[in-house]
């Protein structure tokens, strides 16, 4: 296995900061860029990492960690952020996701977590039982799975741009 708990709080430390990196006053909306009909732009994705700090991630490992008897997680809704966040800018979402985000690594850095806490469970709601290791180690996947999301939608952007260069660039071909 090469889950390792450091090596995933890294990448989720630094998560909003390429987001900002990214996205923050972008004066060409590289925020409302998406792959296509039915798919996300930074601004949604945004909005679901949102969502995600605030009900899933840290609420769920409460739960695993927590004394209550039921283990059982609440159902995620991964499109609540098309209703919750409609009002607010792209910055202003910045800013939220970091500043939760910052929050949410203090308290799983408090919980000073050995191997056997990553083996206690919880029960999802679809996949049934599973642990805080799969817990972070998805968290961790996640951001990244989101951050080619928005990659791939800025590459497919530019992407009638390159002329010849198209043979050379891998990801214009697949």
């Amino acid at each position: 296995m090469n889950f390792n708990l450091n090596q995933s709080i890294e990448i989720l430390e630094r998560t909003p900061k390429v987001y900002e990196s990214l996205l923050k006053d972008s004066i060409y909306d590289l925020e409302k860029i998406n792959e296509g009909d039915g798919t996300w732009n930074g601004y949604n994705i945004i909005g679901h990492l949102i969502h995600g700090e605030k009900t899933d991630w840290i609420p769920r490992a409460e739960i695993i960690l927590g004394n209550n008897e039921s283990k059982i997680f609440e159902p995620y809704d991964r499109f609540a952020q098309e209703e919750l966040y409609a009002t607010q800018n792209t910055n202003e979402l910045l800013i939220e996701f970091k500043t939760l985000r910052k929050q949410n690594i203090e308290k799983l850095l408090s919980w000073n977590l050995q191997e056997f806490d990553l083996q206690r469970e919880g029960i999802h709601p679809d996949l049934g039982i599973v642990t805080l290791k799969q817990l972070i180690a998805t968290w961790t996947i996640h951001d990244l799975a989101h951050l080619n999301q928005l990659s791939r939608a800025i590459v497919k952007y530019f992407s009638e741009d390159v002329g010849p260069w198209k043979k050379y660039t891998r990801l214009l071909n697949e």
